[in-house]
């Protein structure tokens, strides 16, 4: 068949189809709209209402055509009480309409599990945040409870002070960073502080304030570790939020001792205390519940007792009776009573932590406490005020710390380590010499083939690599009950979250091909129960094997070795997964249709993950993540498919997180790391070289997926790119369509400032079969259903894709003149199951489920899912195990699952 004939072919393939896949979307939105433009329940994500929260911030999706965006929102507890609520559009439909709301409740709300959000005129705070902007830069912020104020730039304070009042609870709250100069022991040490760059207002209240602050730790003329930081306050608040992230920008040269080697990283806060030391206390939480609880000043246990009311009070934080009603034994001696003005909490393992504490510098520690997991919460304080602090997922980043310093003196010190001082310094040297793999040909056919690793000199470096960490902090007028003290660190360790049902998420339309859990037949069921199974051997295996650190918590591994019973840390690319197909989609969707509070933790901690750590920052490669590998940087293939806004907006868009946000619009111009980095540059033979910003060779699947994603993101987020983002997602799909195989072209030159292909007339055909697994099945959903009617040839050769990437050879040479080898052929069995619920094809469905059930990359439903007891001494402790698990088939498998059942769960085979 010629050029021309075949290009006929492919628009005329689905023709008869055109109307129908359309109709259908509309049809689904006109539903959706009934039940997603309506008054919305809203529940608790962990179910009953929290004992305490900072505030919550959440997002809600709507209906197509349901809300303009100059609609307000009222929000009532179910009995119809109103609750001041504040709103904002966090991404708009095609019409203009809004279509994700993000929303924003303080910490006073009413202490109810439901409520409901709808249409109307918001309820006023009792007392409202207001934000002041000073001279000189300085911002002012006031819940109401408390006030802060923020440094302008150039100071190295970013929190000059927190009051309560007149009592100022806390002040100059500053970044700390500390740099060894080498990996030796001894080797000089430097202190860095966080120097304040640039103060901005990004909401200014009724309900939340946010003012982020960017800067970069500086020691001497040197500049070190940029930051960016958010601090959110509530209407009538004691407490708020700090959403701290900084990228890595040192150098550690392979083979070397000499380096920028960070021994710690940590918020810092002064709190002043004027209480009688024997009114003074210290607490640290342990994860299950539990307080270490302490006084700086001791009176019980002692030889002579003061009395049972005195000792009742310090043991419950109260301020204690005048000491001339304790026994005079006692109150005439407290001059020989020791006050403990330092303490330290050490978290440099995932199972053990200590507590130590001493009198003061000088004077030798002694062991106060230990346990298993820390809460990572704190407080330090007394009658008279205090100052409660908290770090998220504690344990799980080891090694963490906290500290209190001077607690015996007029003011205390308090350290929240995001990276242990105690621990060894971090070390993010590549992990091997190069093992002579000097050429292509070598890493290629060498490395490649026998350890999975694409290694290339000097691509292993963490330079420009992210962490964000989140923290909270009470200014408190008194030392809180132990209750209410274990309730503000259980809201530290899972920030409380409104969110609907999976039934309201779903009729609203968004994320394309999904729906809630459904087990009304047996076949049905059979699948969902192994889509729990399958989530629940992933928890439990981060469990068993402790996928846990400061960089590697959020992230899974990639292979099993079931000769050594472990998975394949140590072994090239098979070790850390860095989203490799589809693994973040797999948990979102899992978390979308079950409503699973454990799944969207495990979601939210990967989405942290692969968002900062596997994804470049800074640098040449900004707006690039790395494959798969033994570090989580190491892989030479720097990619968008692993950056991939696809990966992150869920999370984005179900909780108005701002820096996911950022992570989102870094990707807007990802198009240009083409022009520094080639993704095919070792495999090249057709001579191209990248230079030229108008002929990018950029692949229609893994590749231009990663870079619609994020187009498709500014564009209904309305972002300051967003009309450039949205011509140059349209010029994409309009020549894509145009190639003459269309998606069966494979690849193409992109202009990165108009976002089109140049037409090719050769008729080659390129089939990968990666090129729809890693969010473009997902994200070319979204894109039909929002620019289908506009894009009809558009629609055509992606549902072209969808249903004959699978086919018959004879039915592939009749659309394309070629065939092709059709791997993972379970995994695209959903968009088998796209294409026969677009044409309303039960043949179809049919081959998509028996594609999905036989097919050589499947999780047979009949598979022994049962795990396998390995006992020690054959392993290091007795462990379970399904050997036949791999998270590339594990995440593929259960998106077909999810999508199938959404499509043609009617027609699955009894």
């Amino acid at each position: 068949m010629s050029g021309v004939d075949r290009r006929t072919v492919i628009k005329g393939a689905a023709a008869a189809a055109a109307a129908a896949p359309f109709s259908w979307a509309l049809s689904r939105t006109a539903a959706a709209a009934d039940g997603a433009a309506a008054d919305t329940e809203l529940h608790w994500l962990e179910g009953a209402a929290p004992d305490v929260h900072a505030g919550a911030t959440w997002g809600v999706p709507w209906a197509r055509g349901a809300y303009r965006p100059e609609q307000k929102f009222r929000l009532a507890t179910a009995d119809g009480d109103d609750i001041p609520v504040q709103s904002w559009a966090t991404a708009y439909w095609p019409d203009g309409s809004v279509k994700w709301t993000g929303h924003a409740v303080a910490p006073g709300t009413p202490k109810a599990d439901r409520f409901v959000l709808g249409a109307g005129t918001p309820a006023a705070p009792a007392q409202r945040v207001t934000v002041t902007r000073g001279s000189g830069g300085r911002v002012e912020v006031s819940t109401g409870a408390i006030t802060a104020v923020f440094a302008a730039k150039g100071s190295d304070t970013v929190v000059r002070a927190v009051r309560r009042g007149s009592t100022e609870i806390a002040r100059d709250g500053r970044l700390v960073a500390l740099r060894q100069e080498s990996v030796r022991e001894g080797a000089e040490v430097q202190s860095f502080a966080g120097r304040v760059e640039k103060v901005e207002v990004e909401q200014d209240g009724p309900v939340r304030a946010v003012i982020r602050v960017e800067g970069r730790h500086r020691h001497g003329g040197r500049g070190w570790l940029p930051f960016v930081l958010r601090f959110a306050f509530f209407a009538g608040a004691e407490s708020f939020r700090l959403v701290h992230t900084f990228v890595w920008d040192g150098t550690q040269e392979p083979g070397s001792d000499q380096g920028d080697f960070l021994r710690g990283l940590g918020v810092r806060f002064t709190v002043p205390l004027t209480d009688r030391p024997y009114d003074r206390h210290v607490r640290f939480a342990d994860s299950g519940g539990g307080l270490f609880a302490e006084a700086v000043q001791g009176i019980t246990g002692l030889r002579r007792d003061p009395g049972a009311a005195v000792r009742a009070a310090q043991i419950a934080g109260e301020r204690l009776p005048d000491t001339t009603t304790w026994d005079t034994r006692v109150a005439d001696r407290l001059a020989y009573l020791p006050q403990w003005g330092d303490f330290t909490l050490t978290q440099p393992t995932a199972d053990g932590y200590l507590v130590r504490k001493r009198t003061k510098a000088g004077h030798g520690w002694i062991q106060a406490a230990a346990g298993g997991r820390a809460g990572g919460f704190g407080y330090v304080g007394g009658a008279s005020g205090g100052l409660s602090f908290g770090l998220r997922d504690f344990w799980q980043r080891h090694p963490t710390q906290l500290d209190v310093r001077g607690a015996a003196t007029a003011a205390a010190e308090v350290t929240l380590w995001l990276y242990a001082p105690e621990a060894q310094p971090l070390d993010l040297r590549f992990y091997h010499d190069g093992l002579g793999q000097d050429t292509y040909d070598k890493q290629s056919d060498g490395g490649l083939e026998i350890t999975y690793e694409d290694y290339e000199p000097g691509f292993g470096t963490p330079y420009g690599i992210a962490r964000t960490s989140e923290l909270t902090f009470w200014a408190l007028e008194k030392t809180p009950t132990a209750a209410r003290l274990a309730a503000q660190a259980a809201a530290v360790a899972a920030p409380p979250l409104l969110t609907a049902a999976p039934e309201r998420l779903h009729a609203a339309g968004v994320f394309g091909d999904w729906a809630p859990v459904d087990r009304s037949s047996k076949a049905r069921a059979v699948v969902e129960d192994r889509l729990d199974d399958l989530f629940a051997y992933y928890r439990d295996q981060r469990e068993d094997r402790r996928w846990y650190g400061f960089l590697d918590y959020g992230d899974v591994q990639h292979t099993y070795d079931n000769d050594r019973h472990v998975w394949r840390y140590d072994v090239g690319g098979y070790a850390w997964d860095n989203s490799e197909l589809g693994t973040d989609l797999w948990l979102w969707y899992h978390f979308l249709r079950t409503g699973s509070a454990e799944v969207f933790r495990f979601a939210e901690a990967m989405t942290r993950h692969t968002g900062e750590v596997d994804v470049y920052h800074l640098g040449e490669w900004a707006g690039l993540g790395t494959r798969h590998g033994v570090q989580h940087y190491a892989d030479s293939a720097k990619q968008v498919r692993i950056s991939t806004a696809a990966n992150r907006r869920f999370y984005y868009y179900l909780t108005a997180d701002e820096r996911t946000g950022d992570l989102l619009r870094e990707l807007v111009d990802v198009e240009l790391t083409f022009l520094e980095v080639d993704p095919q540059r070792k495999v090249r033979t057709d001579g191209y070289t990248p230079g030229d910003r108008h002929a990018l060779s950029v692949g229609f699947g893994t590749d231009w997926g990663g870079l619609s994603a994020a187009w498709l993101t500014e564009w209904e987020r309305r972002g300051p790119n967003a009309e450039k983002a949205r011509a140059k997602l349209v010029n994409s799909l309009r020549t894509i369509a145009a190639q003459p195989n269309g998606f069966f072209t494979g690849t193409g030159l992109l202009d990165a400032d108009t976002g089109k292909f140049a037409v090719t007339t050769d008729t080659a055909v390129s089939v990968s079969h990666l090129s729809a697994v890693f969010g473009l099945v997902e994200s070319n959903s979204e894109i039909v259903s929002l620019l289908g009617d506009e894009e009809p040839e558009f629609r055509t050769a992606w549902l072209n894709y969808a249903q004959y990437y699978n086919a018959t050879d004879a039915q592939k040479r009749q659309l394309t003149g070629s065939t092709w080898k059709s791997a993972l052929p379970a995994a695209h069995s959903r968009i088998t199951a796209y294409a026969a619920n677009r044409k309303d094809d039960a043949a179809l469905a049919t081959r998509a489920w028996n594609e999905f059930f036989t097919g050589s990359d499947t999780y047979f439903p009949s598979n022994d899912w049962s795990r396998v007891t390995v006992k020690a001494p054959a392993v290091l402790r007795t462990t379970e195990e399904i050997p036949w698990v791999s998270t590339n088939s594990s995440a593929q498998w259960a998106l077909a699952a999810i999508q199938n059942l959404a499509l043609v769960g009617d027609r699955i085979p009894s």
